[in-house]
């Protein structure tokens, strides 16, 4: 049996995981689904469980997440640490994501894994502070390091012109002293993540590195101080120690330089939100009192008049009301030619103007314009975590146990059957495991890639909500369609008006329709009213105006109940409609035009025909889909001859007409429980059960905003080449994924056996932790730069 729980305290991905195992515990639960957003955990079981096995279970892992029936919500008293004050430009993550979407207030190392933190906002300043402050450590660590790997390798010399200046005993106390400033200063963050990991029992690259470099050090000081404690194995001619000064301080530099071309790396991921970042215009020209007046951004307002001069940043989102121009829209819609505009244009933020001057109204202002919208889901979609990362996650869960297993083994192994001196073999092999081992590469294989793949997207006009979008659109196999602005332009025209009464002619049948479409919003009332204004036609005063789901609308003119929708919204107005009526509205419907119905008092009077135009670039999306073994299933409210006539057109074989918002809902329901992955294509509010419903919902950047938020990915232009678009994204960036985690894996599979020894019996080859630490560090470096060849791909 299955049932559905509340489950309170939750607060980011890590806490999904923890409540999962705990619940996946209790004794005859067969398997638990956690929901971080709607807060609920559907627990599947072999015979009833009460609930309070389950709040027991919670209890005693301490108190801090509850269970409850849904509908019976308790709180829960959770202490809250103090956050400090946010300084700088904003709050922080860990690319990681140990405690989930967590932020911090604060530049730093995560407090789990002690990795850099990184700005939600792409702040240059941020990261170039960063980067300096790594490039001076890396400095002042080489400046340090070269002269002992020089002392430490002229012991190789036969005879060593350094010891005719000080024994080798002095010379092991300067490599003593240099190295001090390397590990206390320079490379000391190292070993304060070594500890975090340790603590927090989130073991990582820093903790092998922490460990190995840092018994390396201490086993040389040790030495130094008392050599008798250590066999002749151990020491040298001379009857000094064998130190390792040279292994700890190379090896913590090389991870350094690792580091700092890991923050260079990181900083071109961000690179497409940072030139998003620098389309935002600083000033603009406010009309104001009939004179020009340069204004910073911010003191803009709604329906402030703007003069955008040629060349010129559009500084806010609005339209035209004066003035014919050009408009650069690349850097939004990701198409090159510039867009013709004119009166009553939209215009969008950080678009360039071309050779002519306009007047524009302030329509979005702030973070509501599109500009600033696409900022943050880009941002969002960068650090959302992708399903596929679940795997990465499980593996390095048990990598640092097991690594340190086998540099344990490795010391022992050695120790019994490796050749003399079998305890210094043991000693340097056993570093050489711990260090080239790396984590974190198979760590930044999947968010690396999903950043630069978002965007990529963003440059593309194709915007990804989150990285789960982005994995699921390479699943998806059925792709449901809505007509009207998704494959057709959603820019409906009147064409005619017929009559079917002897007592009201076009003109009169025009003013009803106008007047009581006056109060709606639907794209095919705006035509009708747009056509009303060009034929000077005078409203009628309406009343009682109310809109008929997936069927029209009606209202009370000069007294009389007055409708205007499809045939069921004849049957709803209780007008019956004659089979002449409906022989002459399929004349219209079979060229793919709309007809609605006018009835004044249950009595119908007669029709308007609209048509709205095939987008032209719909017939080639929809082809390039179908090629790549994608089913498109078009669903519209319109009947069935338009849509009939509309599939055609378009070579779709599959349609269905006359469909409710509920209807396209049980559609997408109905696909998915075949087993069908569903993506949803719509722009309407009609649209969004099914958009929220599907696998992956797509809206229309230019349908509404009920829409949008309904969606896992939005196409800026509107276009159905966008869905292709986003499918290739998805293709190649999932490639991309698997590309780095097979890097990660096969590198430490091949790395951890040959840093071991498994090849010095028949080759005689044996791997220096100094290589180890050099191969170490360019295996994230190698990630990230597998992750940056998508910015190169094209996707059209």
């Amino acid at each position: 049996m299955k049932h559905t729980y509340h489950i309170h305290g939750m607060t980011c991905s890590s806490c999904c995981s923890h409540v999962e195992k705990v619940l996946s515990e209790v004794k005859g639960v067969s398997n638990v689904t956690i929901h971080l957003k709607q807060a609920v955990a559907t627990i599947e079981m072999e015979s009833y469980i009460p609930i309070e096995t389950f709040q027991e279970a919670l209890k005693n892992d301490g108190a801090r997440y509850g269970i409850d029936r849904q509908g019976e919500h308790h709180h829960l008293e959770t202490k809250k640490e103090k956050q400090p004050k946010v300084k700088g430009t904003g709050t922080f993550y860990c690319p990681m994501h140990c405690e989930g979407y967590k932020t911090y207030a604060k530049a730093g190392d995560c407090p789990v894994c002690g990795m850099n933190l990184v700005p939600m906002q792409p702040d240059v300043s941020v990261e170039e502070k960063n980067y300096k402050k790594l490039l001076n450590k890396f400095w002042i660590a080489t400046a340090f390091t070269l002269p002992i790997f020089l002392i430490a390798m002229s012991e190789m010399l036969t005879n060593n012109p350094l010891y005719d200046i000080l024994d080798q005993k002095s010379w092991n106390w300067v490599q003593f002293g240099l190295s001090i400033p390397v590990l206390f200063y320079a490379t000391w963050m190292f070993f304060e993540r070594t500890f975090k990991s340790i603590r927090t029992w989130n073991l990582n690259m820093f903790t092998l590195i922490g460990i190995g470099s840092g018994v390396a050090w201490l086993f040389s000081v040790f030495g130094m101080f008392f050599p008798d404690f250590f066999p002749a194995q151990f020491k040298t001619e001379s009857g000094v120690v064998h130190v390792y000064f040279e292994a700890a301080t190379v090896i913590l530099t090389l991870v350094l330089m690792g580091q700092l071309l890991e923050a260079r790396a990181h900083s071109e991921t961000n690179s497409a939100v940072k030139k998003l970042l620098k389309l935002a215009p600083n000033k603009a020209i406010k009309i104001i009192d009939g004179k020009e007046v340069e204004v910073s951004i911010d003191r803009i307002v709604l329906n402030d008049i703007l003069k955008v001069k040629p060349g010129d940043k559009i500084p806010v989102d609005g339209s035209i009301i004066e003035g014919v121009t050009t408009i650069d829209e690349s850097m939004i819609t990701g198409e090159p030619i510039p867009v013709n505009k004119s009166k009553d244009s939209k215009v969008s933020s950080g678009t360039i103007n071309g050779n002519k001057s306009f007047l524009m109204k302030a329509e979005k202002v702030g973070s509501d314009t599109l500009l600033s919208q696409i900022i943050h889901m880009v941002n969002d979609a960068s650090r959302s975590r992708a399903p596929i990362q679940n795997l990465a996650d499980k593996v390095s869960r048990y990598f640092v146990p097991v690594v340190v297993i086998i540099s344990i083994i490795t010391c022992i192994a050695w120790s019994v059957w490796g050749p003399e001196p079998a305890y210094v073999y043991a000693f340097v092999n056993a570093i050489a495991v711990l260090i080239i081992a790396c984590p974190c590469a198979l760590g930044l294989a999947t968010p690396m890639s999903v950043m630069v793949g978002v965007g990529k997207g963003a440059q593309n006009g194709v915007l990804i909500k989150n990285a789960e979008a982005l994995e699921k659109m390479n699943k998806v196999n059925t792709l449901i369609v809505d007509k009207t602005g998704t494959i057709t332009e959603g820019k409906p025209t009147v064409e005619t008006i017929g009559a079917f009464s002897h007592t009201l002619n076009k003109k009169e049948l025009l003013q009803y329709i106008v007047s009581l479409n006056t109060n709606s919003e639907h794209p095919l009332a705006e035509a009708t009213v747009k056509y009303g204004k060009k034929h000077k036609i005078e409203m009628l005063k309406s009343t009682g105006f109310s809109a008929v789901t997936g069927k029209g609308v009606e209202a009370t003119i000069d007294g009389k109940k007055v409708s205007l929708g499809n045939p069921g919204m004849m049957i709803y107005a209780n007008a019956d409609m004659t089979s002449t009526m409906k022989t002459e509205a399929k004349t219209y419907q079979k060229q793919g035009k709309t007809v609605s119905f006018l009835s004044i008092e249950e009595t119908v009077v007669g029709y308007v025909v609209i048509g709205d135009k095939i987008k032209e670039t719909s017939a080639k999306a929809i082809k390039t889909l179908q090629d790549k073994g994608i089913d498109i299933i078009m669903l519209t409210g319109d009947n069935h001859d338009t849509a009939q006539a509309v599939a055609s057109e378009l070579n779709l074989s599959d349609f269905k007409a006359s469909m409710l918002p509920e209807d396209k809902l049980k559609e997408v329901e109905q696909l998915q429980e075949k087993g069908k992955v569903v993506a949803m294509a719509g722009d309407g509010i009609n649209d969004a059960p099914a958009l929220a419903k599907s696998d992956v919902g797509i809206a229309m950047g230019t349908g509404t905003d009920v829409a949008i938020e309904s969606s896992m990915i939005t196409l800026v232009k509107g276009d159905l080449q966008g869905i292709a678009k986003a499918r290739n994204l998805s293709t190649v960036v999932m490639k991309n994924i698997k590309q780095n985690l097979f890097f990660a894996l096969i590198y430490n599979t091949l790395g951890v056996p040959i840093a071991a020894g498994i090849l010095f019996p028949f080759f005689g080859i044996l791997l220096s932790p100094m290589i180890a630490a050099l191969a170490m560090s360019f295996s994230s470096v190698s990630v990230i730069a597998n992750a940056l060849r998508l910015r190169t791909i094209k996707i059209e």
